[in-house]
């Protein structure tokens, strides 16, 4: 199997958990604790998904300008996801 076709699964794959948790209000307990909504959660993991989908799609386009602009487009929706709805962090470590 071939990284794209693999690229292109793992995308689908981010994206249809990401889209199950805004449609059922339900998110994994270790994912649910790692961000400060559910709402974030879902949207951290569609707009990955969908990120991973453009960018693999865009390989396949013609021409060199498309599959550019369609990287870009990936890069942006990773920048927005990482920056609006960004896990929480784990804050300061307890030394033992």
């Amino acid at each position: 199997m071939s990284t794209e076709v693999l690229g292109g699964l793992a995308g689908l794959a981010l994206f249809i958990f990401g889209m199950r948790m805004l449609v059922l209000g339900r998110a994994p307990d270790m994912i649910a604790r790692s961000f400060r909504s559910l709402r974030d959660a879902g949207y951290y993991h569609m707009l990955f998904g969908l990120a991973l989908l453009i960018y693999v799609g865009g390989l396949h386009l013609p021409g060199v300008v498309s599959g550019q602009v369609a990287a870009v487009f990936a890069v942006l929706l990773v920048g927005v996801a990482l920056v609006r709805f960004r896990p929480r962090g784990r804050g300061p470590t307890r030394k033992a």
